[in-house]
């Protein structure tokens, strides 16, 4: 199995539960694995046969930004369908923070897997 991964895609939404974070936009960011076998884009070199994570982050942003959600786990839940039905990739990991969510902390998040793992 390979990855195709990118990370720390910060993106503004509105999330969380009170009535403060409902007010204003507050950035998220995203770590993202795919599962993938880049061996064919590899011998064709064709963008074609490979994950094009261009439009993978695109996709990505658009769902996050007109979201709404009050939990991270909801939001996270919703990114990992996005990649397994619109990617078409059997497996991945979303990563989800909020920075500065919890006094004390750097971070707060949620970190799901989502599908088979290719091999497993």
């Amino acid at each position: 199995m390979d990855i195709v991964y990118i990370t720390e895609l910060k993106i503004d939404c509105v999330i969380g539960l009170w009535e403060r974070e409902r007010r204003m936009r507050q950035s998220v960011f995203l770590d993202l694995e795919m599962a993938t076998d880049v061996a064919r884009a590899a011998a064709t070199d064709q963008l074609a046969d490979a994950i094009d994570y261009k439009a993978v982050s695109k996709r990505i942003q658009e769902f996050v930004r007109g979201s709404e959600f009050h939990l991270v786990e909801t939001l996270a839940e919703g990114v990992a369908a996005i990649l397994l039905q619109e990617f078409e990739v059997p497996w991945c990991r979303v990563r989800l923070n909020k920075r500065g969510a919890l006094r004390g902390a750097h971070d707060v998040g949620v970190e799901i897997e989502r599908g088979t793992r290719p091999g497993a």
